[in-house]
């Protein structure tokens, strides 16, 4: 896709993301990755409310060339896609589900979301880590967002919100929508005995859908 292209996508999914509630105000930023840097929604926008020709633009080294200055989590989005060359695009969003889970004192090993359906495992993953608690807008957090993005495409900040790439922008909010279902799955079943798709079958998953 052409860059214009890409940007008019971008205004499109931030409001259909909006409109159902995922995001709020102007919380949660989306990023993509271009051949010759990177979009970004800018600071204290609404992803309800974009406007394309005034999407940030970053460079190869993530210096603001264009539009309206960029999200102060930039750093977030760097530090995965970094990590995670294959990655077209990063969604970040504060979502109510994942953020509750992201709030939850899980303890030692516990997962926050088991693997009870096949589309948690196709579209988010293997595994979900959860990165320990920064104020929101701490640039120190880039470093473990990069590590936990190293062995997984999705994260959750602990108690703020989820970090889910894909290798598309389109692939990223259907990333990043299924987090969030599974996150409400995950909350609605909570006490109860549940059957977790095996090992076995989390193979096959993901041997066939990379």
């Amino acid at each position: 896709m052409t860059e214009a292209e890409l940007r008019t996508l971008l205004v499109e999914l931030g409001a259909s993301l909006f409109a159902r509630g995922y995001s709020v105000g102007s919380a949660g930023n989306i990023s993509v990755r271009l051949e010759d840097g990177f979009l970004i929604t800018p600071t204290n926008s609404s992803l309800g409310r974009l406007t394309a020709e005034r999407i940030s633009k970053l460079d190869r080294n993530w210096t603001h060339v264009g539009g309206d200055k960029p999200s102060k989590e930039v750093f977030m989005h760097r530090a995965v896609l970094t990590a995670r060359p294959e990655a077209g695009a990063v969604v970040h969003l504060h979502s109510t589900y994942a953020t509750a889970v992201s709030c939850l004192d899980l303890g030692e090993g516990r997962r926050p979301i088991a693997p009870l359906t096949p589309y948690f495992v196709m579209r988010v993953g293997r595994h979900l880590p959860v990165v320990r608690y920064y104020r929101p807008g701490d640039p120190a957090m880039e470093q473990d967002i990069h590590e936990a993005a190293l062995g997984a495409r999705a994260l959750l900040l602990a108690n703020h919100g989820s970090v889910v790439s894909g290798k598309t922008l389109t692939d990223a909010v259907y990333a990043a929508e299924e987090l969030e279902e599974s996150a409400k799955l995950a909350l609605m079943l909570e006490g109860k005995a549940t059957r977790e798709l095996t090992p076995e079958q989390i193979e096959e998953l993901l041997s066939t859908f990379k």
